[in-house]
């Protein structure tokens, strides 16, 4: 398996897979707005009213003309009559003349006449018709524009977006009710080794559950995906190259986690490589735990072999599954991970030469917020349940010293 020895830094294993996958081929569905929270866009949207409508105050307090405020000053206040109230959901009747002021709320529409607001704070009661101005506002001061925000036919969002909260707020602001998106890849997941059971059943001196399947599941699920669990094949090269085949027809990509032997790693790669062109790109990365990753593309379908080790499976499956689902969705598949700073409170060595990723959970100290290590042997899945993040130790260092500043990719 001389592949295998020819380690492939993680940054170019990552970079060898995406160029080598197709442009992704969406299937969409419609679903009403509030349904499609976590889903992707599959058209872009473009606005249908300018937003907002009409010119607004964005505080409390004053609707004025900016011209009979200036000199205002709390040592020099000046006095403006009041000519009424913008009411709230409707047009005012009356117009804001110099010299005049309307009390507004936030969100109200400016009467006539007026081009700024005076926040409440820098006002007093005068009278009942009057009011006390103790600072100048300028032309716009504290006022939205119409179509400020958005105007019609322009574009709000692009395919491949996510749905979050703020975007389904932005949708209903134009009255956009039903939107296009990506029907989620359905990815396959399998598990191998004649040890690994199904873990609902009482494993045997030997044996162990499947943790891959389900981890993995979940992950995918997260990601924007349909996991597809096609349960565990045995370490026969026949039943495992029958999974993996049925698997690649069913699916538009497969996840596959080998045993732990070297045997078996190579068989999963000898698979892979008969199932389309060009077949294999990396069998092993410069990286821990992991090293044994293999990526695949084949006949335009993404396949990922990760170690049989729970918990390098599920970083490895982070590292890599995430952007595959994103490129799949028409997603950007190079946005950074979103990560926190941390200070790292112990020595963490690493060995040179391998790109290594270190669980660690997080704690406040004072106004800090401190890094603490996980420690762990190789195949201890609750290591990494406990965890709340990842610290990323460079390949060309050996190790990370206590009191620096790491990033801590959130998981």
């Amino acid at each position: 398996m001389p592949e295998f020895l020819k380690l492939t830094p993680p940054d170019v294993a990552l970079e060898t897979f995406l160029l080598n996958l197709p442009a992704a081929k969406l299937q969409s569905e419609k679903l009403p707005v509030i349904e499609a929270a976590g889903r992707t866009l599959a058209k872009d949207i473009y606005a249908i009213e300018e937003l907002p409508a009409f010119r607004r105050s964005t505080v409390d307090g004053f609707a004025v003309q900016a011209s009979s405020t200036f000199g205002a000053s709390d040592s020099l206040p000046i006095y403006l009559q009041l000519v009424g109230e913008s009411p709230m959901g409707g047009q005012p009747d009356f117009l804001v003349n110099k010299g005049q002021a309307a009390i507004i709320h936030t969100g109200g529409m400016l009467p006539e006449g007026s081009n700024a607001v005076v926040m409440m704070e820098y006002t007093q009661e005068a009278s009942a018709n009057e009011v006390e101005i103790q600072r100048a506002v300028s032309v716009g001061e504290n006022v939205i524009e119409p179509g400020e925000d958005v105007k019609p036919g322009e574009l709000l969002l692009t395919a491949g977006k996510i749905i979050t909260p703020a975007v389904i707020g932005g949708l209903m602001s134009q009255g956009i009710q039903e939107v296009e998106v990506a029907i989620p890849p359905r990815i396959g997941i399998l598990s191998s080794g004649d040890e690994v059971i199904d873990p609902y059943q009482t494993p045997k001196p030997g044996q162990v559950r499947d943790v891959n399947s389900y981890s993995l599941s979940a992950l995918v699920t997260e990601l924007g995906g349909k996991p597809v669990r096609l349960g565990v094949s045995s370490d026969q090269e026949e039943d495992m190259r029958a999974r993996v085949r049925e698997a690649m027809d069913a699916c538009d990509a497969l996840v596959i986690t080998a045993g732990s032997s070297a045997s078996v790693r190579d068989l999963t790669a000898r698979i892979l490589g008969e199932m389309g062109s060009p077949g294999v790109l990396v069998h092993g990365i410069r990286f821990r735990p992991g090293k044994p990753t293999i990526l695949a593309v084949c006949n335009g379908k993404p396949a990922i072999g990760l170690p049989g080790n729970p918990v390098s499976a599920l970083v490895v499956g982070g590292l890599f599954i995430k952007p595959m689902i994103n490129h799949l969705l028409g997603r950007n598949t190079r946005l950074a991970r979103p990560y926190v700073l941390a200070k790292l409170s112990t020595n963490t060595p690493s060995q040179a030469g391998k790109e290594e990723w270190f669980p660690v959970y997080l704690h406040q100290e004072g106004e800090k917020l401190i890094a603490e290590p996980i420690f762990y042997k190789s195949n201890l899945i609750f290591a990494l349940a406990k965890a709340d993040g990842l610290i990323r130790i460079p390949l060309d260092a050996n190790g990370l010293e206590a009191g620096e500043q790491v990033e801590v990719f959130l998981i």
